[in-house]
């Protein structure tokens, strides 16, 4: 689909991933709107690249409906999410293992089903956020790989619903394959790791090759978005080398 004019709310889109994907969007003529908890970061977001915001926590249930009943986003990127606590399994608590279930996960499921009950307009796309641990696992973050993998097939199961009512709303899983740096989730990792290898973060991040950066991981968005190659399918890993498609079309 072309971008210009349309409609996109990107949840966590006030720093990080989500900021590269709305400084991609804007510049590719999308209206957007920011949801995030931070006040001070929206403002300078909305200062800087002329977009809405609007402040509100994305695990609160009333929130996403509210927010997409007021927005009727064409494209709904739902990328908001807490860094894991890191540590060894052996060390973890309950609550540090659980901690992406409880943001990512709950949040993902309320939009979702705000996206299929309220419902969005036919055509419309909803991106998932997920992550290379869903395939590869992550053993210094917990439930994290659990977590994203689930988000994964959470988008799967969105199609099947939206395919029995007759809805025509695509999602689609959105899955990082490297670490990205000076983001809280990728720092966080690369940090955590790289001291049990006994590494500098530097050393470790460039194992993946050659970075990628928040924006440019948005521009990867946007292809999934614009490309009519990238249509018809449902999971795709994104790297600096290019985009993937990890899964086709989903049921």
């Amino acid at each position: 689909m072309s971008l210009k004019d349309k409609n996109a709310l990107v949840t966590g889109g006030s720093r990080g991933l989500g900021l590269g994907l709305v400084e991609a969007l804007v510049a590719h003529g999308a209206k957007v709107t920011v949801v995030a908890r931070d006040a001070d970061a929206l403002g300078s977001v909305r200062a800087r690249l002329g977009v809405a915001t609007m402040s509100a926590d994305v695990t609160d249930e009333t929130a996403a409906h509210r927010i997409l009943a007021e927005v009727r986003p064409d494209i709904l990127a739902l990328n908001a999410g807490t860094p894991p606590p890191m540590g060894r399994l052996d060390q973890l608590s309950w609550a540090d293992f659980t901690a992406t279930w409880e943001t990512d996960v709950k949040a993902a499921l309320y939009w979702l089903q705000a996206a299929l009950n309220l419902p969005l307009k036919p055509g419309s796309r909803v991106l998932v956020g997920s992550s290379g641990a869903a395939v590869t696992g992550s053993p210094l973050s917990g439930g994290y790989a659990g977590a994203k993998r689930m988000l994964w097939f959470m988008a799967k199961y969105a199609n099947g619903v939206s395919a029995q009512k007759n809805l025509g709303i695509r999602f689609q899983a959105i899955v990082p394959q490297q670490m990205v740096g000076d983001t809280g989730t990728g720092d966080a990792g690369a940090n955590a790791y790289a001291r049990a290898e006994g590494v500098k973060r530097e050393e470790f991040l460039a194992r993946f090759g050659a970075p990628m950066p928040p924006r440019e991981f948005g521009e990867k968005v946007v292809a999934v978005l614009d490309d009519p190659k990238y249509a018809e399918g449902f999971a795709f890993g994104l790297k600096s080398s290019g985009v993937t498609m990890l899964e086709g079309a989903a049921a």
